[in-house]
């Protein structure tokens, strides 16, 4: 086969690698496009992934249109020119309007709820829509659900092995209580109106006043009294360091479920509501979410807690019973690009295009 596959977020590279090193292994030829996100392309040059960019990265509402058009109509140009199989992606709206208009399939992978116009000019084109049992959102025939998380696709135990080394490399002491804490910029446009912390400077205050060395990864600039705690560790071993943490507190929705399935508790503080991270709270007990406007306090109490309480609680086991619940994600994309429906005729592909560019 050939297949596409296209990146808009570094959490892609990550969810879409084992699988493409299992396609190509097999003898499949897969092409990786993607805009121009420097973490992203960062990590598939460490993981030996090739890419191409077709278009920049954006900043407003504006500047996401233009870059979209840009981004299909290239994407478009590649399809035409190397007729793929099937065109896969996590949400992304071109992959599901280029297999309305060729031969291809499209699979498109979503977690997110709130995503809603990303979603609403996504799935209404999409072949195939795969989502975790727990996305509370009932997208109609298309949808496929299966029993996972995102993170398992990359973070599963047959896939992934903590190295120790990592944590030494950054000069941190593994018999330290560590909390990593997480900032975002709240710059994606399913962010837009999202908010997590008011103040990092009393976040990082409460969770040092118990005792933890506090080591922070963020999206934007630190203020200069916070900036000696950023994270050393390159953004391919992040996944190291939260397996070793005894805490991980964030703004992010996707690092909150990467500690849980890793086996370290999160406290994830933000506007934003995910099915994910409920099933993982009322489940697994591996997640607290705390998205009222006092999010902040209740955060860092319940954060105080988990500390307090880190080492009377069986974390491995509330893991165990998540991996049992669970399959390999990466399993999962490889089962829906090789056993979707067949390539469409000349004679399909006219019958969805919109009347006026039928042939």
């Amino acid at each position: 086969m050939r297949v596409f596959v296209t990146i808009q977020h570094p959490a892609h590279v990550h969810f879409f690698r084992e699988a493409i090193g299992e396609l190509e292994a097999a003898g499949h030829e897969v092409s990786v496009f993607m805009r121009d996100v420097a973490i992203a392309a960062d990590l598939l040059e460490s993981y030996g992934i090739d890419y191409e960019v077709l278009a920049p990265t954006s900043d407003s509402l504006p500047s996401l249109a233009r870059s979209q058009l840009r981004y299909e109509l290239a994407l478009f140009r590649r399809a035409r020119r190397e007729d793929p199989d099937v065109v896969t992606a996590i949400g992304e709206p071109a992959v599901a309007h280029l297999s309305t208009l060729l031969p291809c399939r499209s699979v498109v992978f979503t977690d997110t709820e709130h995503a809603t116009l990303q979603n609403r000019i996504t799935f209404p084109f999409a072949d195939r829509v795969c989502t975790p049992e727990a996305y509370t959102d009932n997208i109609g025939d298309g949808q496929v659900t299966y029993p996972g998380f995102h993170e398992l696709a990359y973070l599963h135990p047959d896939r992934f092995e903590p190295d120790p080394s990592v944590v030494a490399d950054a000069g941190l002491d593994p018999d330290e209580r560590l909390v990593v804490l997480r900032l975002v910029a709240w710059e994606a446009l399913h962010d837009v109106g999202g908010g997590g912390f008011a103040d990092a400077r009393e976040v990082v205050d409460e969770l040092e006043r118990h005792g933890a060395r506090v080591v922070i990864t963020a999206e934007a600039d630190l203020p200069p009294d916070l900036a000696d705690r950023r994270a050393t560790v390159a953004p391919e071993d992040m996944h190291h360091l939260l397996a070793h943490a005894d805490l991980f507190v964030g703004e992010s929705a996707t690092m909150a479920a990467e500690s849980a399935v890793l086996g370290t508790p999160a406290v994830f503080a933000s506007t934003l509501e995910l099915g994910y991270l409920e099933t993982l709270e009322s489940e697994y007990g591996l997640v607290v979410n705390t998205t009222g406007e006092d999010r902040q306090a209740e955060a860092l109490r319940r954060a105080s807690s988990i500390l307090a309480d880190h080492d009377d609680i069986d974390w491995a086991g509330r893991r165990e019973r998540v991996l049992a619940d669970c399959v390999d994600t990466t399993d999962v994309i490889l089962s829906q690009i090789a056993d979707g429906p067949a390539r469409r005729s000349a004679a399909e592909v006219d019958a969805r295009r919109p009347a006026a560019d039928r042939r």
